[in-house]
């Protein structure tokens, strides 16, 4: 089976929350592997921050559309979080702050989905 056979089957089986944990454990290896990438090393840095930042941004926005069927409180934690996922992310660029409440904020989330996916 080639590897977009595989893909494409991995997609079919896989529910919304399934899909959102490997997201989560993709772009948190991510920002694990920048996290002990040299200080210098710009490019890793810069990817996995930006990628992170386009998830949350991505999450925010889902959260903000009317037809959202979570809760206002659970949606507007959401959006707290992505805008506080920008703003740490611009000081661990500046070298300000690390990497490691955005790994775990993610795992955080990741145990979330785990959890509800248990639940289903």
């Amino acid at each position: 089976m080639s590897l977009r056979a595989y893909q494409q089957a991995a997609t079919r089986t896989e529910n919304p929350r399934e899909v959102e944990y490997r997201l989560f454990g993709q772009v948190t290896r991510a920002l694990m592997e920048a996290s002990q990438a040299d200080v210098n090393d710009i490019q890793t840095r810069i990817h996995a921050l930006d990628w992170n930042r386009r998830v949350w941004s991505a999450l925010a926005t889902d959260c903000a559309l009317p037809e959202n069927t979570m809760t206002k409180e659970l949606r507007a934690s959401i959006i707290s979080l992505s805008i506080w996922v920008g703003r740490h992310s611009s000081l661990v660029m500046r070298k300000e702050e690390d990497f490691e409440p955005l790994i775990e904020i993610n795992r955080m989330i990741m145990q979330g989905l785990a959890g509800r996916a248990e639940a289903a």
